[in-house]
């Protein structure tokens, strides 16, 4: 009898393996459109037949999804298949935790001798970097900091984009900030020193043993020292050009600002909204401290419970190894960040209070601002619910202190998805299937790839005679603007042109990379730029430009809207004679100029564009040097004739 038993379910078991393969290949022939088809008949079989579990095969039939890794089966009658399941699951965690625990074990050597390893070139080379970076950084501060005064209060009374009223107030409030920029500027380099000149030895010695990684054992010794003390160098030169370049990009653009109603101050106001700055305060650092103190210990105990699941599970910040020790060490000093934390929500309940006067100002209502003061405790509330996985919403009241809901003055702007082109609609897909992997980018390939282009583009253009070696000696002082802005809107412009005639939902570089929404990196400076990009490129594909109005829109670019330069540079554009056209083509040149005009005061732009620059200047050297050298051999052909 068990014999005959063990023969069926042996014939039934083959009976599913029989469907499974030939859904399989159903499914290959006919794509996901066809699997409602199969699925009924497998699903139907697997009723009937006394199987529970199949071996690394799943069958979903809510999604209508059947993926299958091996085509073994075990057999487990139903009957018994809840207990045998329960069992097996026990077991599987039981051998992942002892996995684990090994990996722990076997690794934990490795990881004291590395971090001993740190700790000694850190001691070593720490000392250095500090005070590079401190002394240096402070030493700009200081030097720079008288002609930071002069020059923002002679640029605030030159404006035009400001009334007399607002003038005056601008003269009494930057008084604060300034006078605090010499202390906080020294205690940011000082802090900056401290944590670059001692924890980047500390990574790059876990560095070393990752994989990919050539000869780990002399790079263990050797990464983090001499590197360190060049990347100190390396942040003093973009702090002072932050300080330098641009600080006077933006006193520049404010000189230059042409506004046709000053931005003026209402003094009638200035009692109201400082009497709801006044109640927003007594209303949110109260209420908000109370809020934050109640929630620290949430916030101690759901850390501590995250970071030893990483720690077991080898997730999250211990995914990789160069990260071991730092997440290791967030574990002990988690107590430290949530002191800190509830330090900085306190804080932030003052100026959170204080913006009740923005709000009085802006909507002509002193209810208003209090009705803000009101809401702002119910927003953050649900922000820190969210942020500790707490119930939803909140048990503050929320009351409106917008007479007008506009989509720009709300906290999370809402955007219609309908309105939206299509390479933005999709910020990131739902389901990753194994066939179609989507890898993220990375910042310093898409970095690199622009300074390539603007060396290339650079290049081409001076070949073309658009711009000669006079113009990249003026951009060294900061007088030259076709090469600090027109290059990279050139740049920018070619890209948008190459991905809309390549049909690319993103941005097509000139390396065939292609960024789009899914893989690109995450960071603020990324989220800030693809958005604009994205409009700019859907704007010039809806005008459907002709050969010469591309040619003429890429004069425009490059000079920046001096026409003069523009007519003298014969490359084929024609201006159109629609001046609703003309008037689009300048809109355009204008939005690329804004956008890379606020890239060229990046901190680490003009390091790096200083090389682009440079490569440019040995270009047009050797061009010239070449030129010299024919006419000289024309000459000595005349004389031989």
């Amino acid at each position: 009898m068990k014999e005959n038993k063990e023969e069926s379910y042996m014939g039934e078991s083959f009976l599913v393996q029989s469907y499974l393969l030939h859904g399989e290949r159903h499914l290959a022939g006919v794509g996901r459109s066809g699997s409602h088809e199969i699925l009924p008949m497998i699903l139907g079989c697997l009723e009937a037949c006394p199987v529970a579990k199949l071996d690394d095969r799943t069958v979903r039939s809510d999604k209508n999804f059947v993926s299958s890794q091996s085509s073994s089966l075990v057999q487990w009658p139903v009957k018994s298949s809840l207990k045998q399941r329960e069992r097996f699951q026990k077991m599987e965690t039981l051998k992942g935790f002892r996995g684990n625990l090994w990996k722990f074990l076997a690794f934990f050597p490795f990881f004291v001798l590395l971090l001993a390893l740190g700790i000694i070139k850190a001691a070593l080379v720490g000392p250095a970097v500090f005070l590079l970076v401190s002394f240096g950084n402070s030493a700009v501060i200081i030097g720079l900091w008288p002609m930071h005064v002069i020059w923002t209060y002679y640029c605030i009374a030159r404006t035009r984009k400001f009334g007399l009223f607002m003038k005056s107030l601008l003269f009494i409030i930057l008084i604060i900030p300034l006078s605090l920029w010499l202390l906080i500027g020294m205690l940011g380099s000082m802090l900056t020193g401290i944590g670059y000149g001692f924890f980047w030895p500390l990574m790059a010695t876990f560095e070393a043993i990752a994989e990919g990684v050539e000869n780990k054992f002399v790079r263990c010794f050797k990464d983090g020292t001499w590197d360190t003390v060049l990347g100190g160098c390396t942040i003093v030169c973009d702090f002072t050009d932050v300080l330098f370049h641009s600080y006077f990009s933006v006193m520049d653009s404010l000189l230059d600002s042409i506004s046709e109603s000053p931005k003026e101050i209402r003094v009638t106001q200035i009692p109201t909204c400082t009497l709801a700055g006044i109640l927003g305060v007594l209303i949110d650092v109260p209420v908000i401290s109370i809020i934050v103190i109640y929630k620290a210990p949430f916030m101690l105990l759901r850390g501590w419970q995250r970071l030893i699941q990483d720690l077991i599970g080898s997730e999250g910040p211990f995914l990789e190894t160069v990260c071991v020790p730092f997440a290791g060490l967030s574990i002990l000093l988690w107590p430290v960040a949530v002191c800190l934390c509830t330090l900085a929500g306190i804080i932030s309940s003052f100026f959170l209070g204080c913006y009740a006067a923005a709000v009085a100002y802006e909507e002509g209502s002193t209810k208003r601002g209090i009705l803000y003061a009101v809401a702002i405790v119910s927003i953050f509330d649900e922000y820190t619910n969210d942020l500790l996985y707490l119930r939803e919403g909140s048990c503050f009241p929320r009351p409106e202190y917008h007479k007008t809901v506009d989509s720009s003055l709300l906290l999370c702007p809402i955007k219609k998805v309908q309105e939206k082109p299509e390479a933005i609609q999709t910020k990131r897909p739902p389901v990753r299937t194994p066939s179609k992997k989507w890898q993220e980018l990375k910042p310093v390939v898409i970095w690199d790839n622009f300074f390539q282009a603007c060396e290339d583009t650079g290049k081409e253009l001076l070949r073309g005679r658009a711009f000669g070696i006079e113009d990249l000696e003026a951009w060294q002082h900061s007088k030259n603007q076709i090469i600090n802005i027109g290059i990279p809107a050139y740049v920018f412009l070619l890209c948008f042109l190459r991905s809309i005639k390549s049909g690319s939902e993103g941005f097509l570089m000139r390396n065939n990379v292609e960024l789009t929404s899914v893989n690109r990196p995450e960071g603020r400076v990324f989220e800030w730029m693809f958005e604009p990009m994205s409009v700019m490129k859907e704007q010039i594909k809806s005008l459907n430009l002709l050969e010469t109005e591309e040619l003429y829109l890429y004069k425009l670019t490059l000079y920046c809207g001096d026409m003069k330069l523009v007519e003298a540079w014969k490359n084929g554009g024609v201006s159109p004679n629609n001046e609703i056209r003309m008037a689009q083509l300048q809109a355009i040149s204008r939005r690329l100029h804004g956008l890379c005009l606020t890239i060229s005061r990046l901190p680490t732009f003009r390091r790096r564009y200083h090389d682009v620059v440079k490569a440019l200047v040995l270009e047009a050297k050797r061009s010239a040097k070449l030129t010299q050298d024919l006419a000289g051999s024309n000459e000595d052909i005349e004389a031989v004739l």
